[in-house]
């Protein structure tokens, strides 16, 4: 979960390379560095930190230098610091490099007994000093093949040489990779994102190869050395200038951006003239998928186990969750009749392509729901679902979980409908209902002064709960979720209905716990299990929607009421007020709430 950029060029790249570590900071913010080749010798400034300090000690430093490689870190071998932070260098060669070299122990051996001296604690430094020793007896392609080789685990290489002043390598196994054009000068960086702003030509590199690039000429390579052709992509340009404008985080932006947003993919995907859902190129008929399986990590698996409860309810396709990181080493039994769907904002999550590769390789029915059309994910899926939520900076997801189960939902309402599990009658008051979707989103924003006024009661607390029961349950795990990212507070989401199992141990007299309990057909219930937890001395903030009844209970401590709408649609209410209690909460504590310590927005590790 770092961050690389390359730039080879006629002219000073230094400024460049910094400008574009800014916007790959949201991959990481432990570490970062810049090295240069300038007269013959490769020079570097690195510091522990962020972007900004980088900038300042470079302001004391004329490094200079028209080819250079630049990094931002998320520790993965060695703490955070100066030392650890990339590029990691030789008197002849340079390194940047993103995920996990898992035999670096074993290497790290080999080269101390040919006398390789080691200043770091990181697996990238065998990289290293793994060319410099074969540079020794081997040419500059034929080291790059041996050392590739060599390595085992999932990397993004980044590479400059004191003997080559116009070449940067560029290798990829695992994680994401993109090469960028441009006149007089050739681009390296882990994303698209990162290049925008230089370019909008764009080639990918795919597992197992590498490329050679030059200011005027870039030549990619299979894993055998063999020379191959790769596409030029054209990219929109129109997401370059994204920044905070008048808000204080990237995440408040977000936040306040999604009636916009779930706007923007309402109109995507839904005909009005003719009210039908349009799906294009679906490549299956109906009848030959009788199973989901949907896989994701983190926020995007909340979203799946929302989008399970839709399916069953309003399908009669059977449907099962699982987490990326425990389905690719498990023993799976594929069915063709299945359609695997793969959920992920970057479309880079490292553990979520891994099951999307080994279903493939399967030859397994692959659909990825992502906010990155252009990322690894979506490249290698038979069929892509994009979210079109624009860019989003803030580790913390928020506007992409809500674009990630609208888009769950809408095809689960097409299916429904293509499978005549439901009739047309109902299938058009439910693209109805969504027409509206956005509107009531922006209404139930205002929940906010409320929120401010009790968020002070998570700030210094030990732990706290959120209960729901149905359709609120995933939206319980994301609240938890967010709480514990943000604030640092122990969250725990939990089916109401399961407290008295055990947790209901942990409640104690003034703890806060949110009740997620929307007038559905679970409500009764889940008042029944709120009244659970008050007895046993909880603070309840009662989440619910407007309704003519009132909330018969007076010892709740605090109601918030969002809008009303369908049972299927009021997780998307519901889920607000719980971003904008862990933003507030994280604020009112003073934390870095666009970037929360020890994580990174794209997951690229395993």
């Amino acid at each position: 979960m770092c961050g690389i950029v390359g730039i080879t060029s006629n002219k000073q790249v230094t400024s460049t390379i910094i400008n574009s570590l800014k916007k790959l900071e949201y991959r990481g913010y432990d570490s970062a560095g810049i090295a240069t080749l300038n007269n013959g010798f490769i020079n570097e400034v690195k510091c522990e930190g962020r972007v900004d300090t980088l900038e300042k000690n470079l302001s004391q430093t004329n490094l200079k230098g028209t080819i250079g490689i630049g990094h931002v870190r998320w520790a993965t071998h060695g703490i955070p610091s100066t030392i650890n932070a990339h590029p990691h260098s030789s008197e002849k060669v340079s390194v940047v490099h993103n995920g996990i070299i898992e035999n670096s122990t074993i290497l790290k051996k080999y080269l101390i007994k040919k006398g390789h001296i080691f200043k770091s604690q990181t697996d990238t430094e065998v990289i290293v000093h793994l060319i410099t020793e074969y540079l020794k007896k081997n040419n500059l392609k034929k080291s790059i093949l041996k050392m590739l080789k060599k390595l085992h685990g999932s990397f993004a290489l980044g590479i400059i040489f004191k003997d080559q002043p116009d070449l940067i390598i560029g290798a990829r196994r695992g994680s994401p990779l993109a090469v960028g054009y441009g006149p007089n000068e050739n681009y390296l960086g882990s994303d698209s994102y990162a290049l925008k702003s230089m370019t909008n030509k764009i080639s990918y590199l795919n597992d197992g190869e590498f490329c050679i690039i030059k200011k005027d000429q870039i030549e990619f390579f299979d894993s055998n050395g063999k020379k191959i052709n790769k596409k030029i992509l054209q990219l929109s340009s129109t997401e370059n200038n994204y920044d905070k404008g008048e808000y204080k985080h990237y995440m408040a932006k977000e936040i306040e951006e999604q009636p916009l947003t779930i706007k923007n993919c309402v109109n995507e995907y839904i005909d009005k003239i003719n009210s039908n859902i349009n799906i294009f190129n679906f490549p299956w008929k109906s009848e030959e998928i009788n199973s989901i399986l949907l896989i994701g990590c983190g926020t995007a698996y909340h979203s799946c186990l929302m989008a399970k409860y839709w399916f069953e309810q309003i399908t009669t396709l059977n449907v099962n969750v699982d987490i990326a990181s425990e389905f690719r080493y498990r023993k799976n039994n594929f069915k063709k009749d299945t359609m695997y769907i793969f959920v992920s904002q970057s479309g880079e999550t490292a553990d979520t392509y891994a099951a999307l590769d080994l279903c493939n390789k399967n030859n397994m029915k692959t659909c990825s729901v992502v906010n990155v059309v252009e990322s690894s994910i979506a490249r290698e899926s038979k069929f892509v679902l994009p979210i079109h939520c624009g860019p989003e900076i803030g580790v913390a997801s928020t506007k992409a979980f809500l674009g990630q189960m609208l888009v769950l939902y809408i095809l689960c309402l097409k299916l429904s409908y293509m499978r005549k599990d439901i009739n047309k009658k109902k299938y058009l008051e439910k693209i109805n209902s969504l027409l509206s979707l956005s509107k009531l989103v922006k209404l139930s924003l205002e929940t906010e002064s409320k929120i401010q006024l009790v968020c002070s009661s998570f700030v210094n607390i030990k732990g706290c709960m959120f209960l729901g029961r149905g359709y609120s349950f995933p939206i319980a795990l994301e609240g938890a979720l967010k709480l514990k990212e943000l604030a640092y507070v122990h969250a725990e989401g939990y089916p109401a209905g399961e407290m008295k199992h055990g947790p209901l141990a942990l409640i104690e007299e003034g703890m806060p716990v949110v009740v997620l309990a929307p007038r559905d057909h679970y409500y009764k219930k889940t008042m029944s299990n709120m009244q659970e937890v008050i007895a046993r001395g909880a603070k309840v903030l009662l989440i619910t929607n407007k309704n003519k009844d009132e909330v018969h209970s007076e010892n709740i401590w605090e109601k918030i009421e969002v809008e009303n709408t369908s049972e299927d649609l009021l997780p998307f209410l519901i889920t607000i007020p719980l971003q904008k209690l862990a933003y507030h909460s994280a604020n009112k504590k003073g934390y870095d709430i666009d970037k929360p310590r020890n994580l990174a927005k794209s997951v690229t590790v395993e």
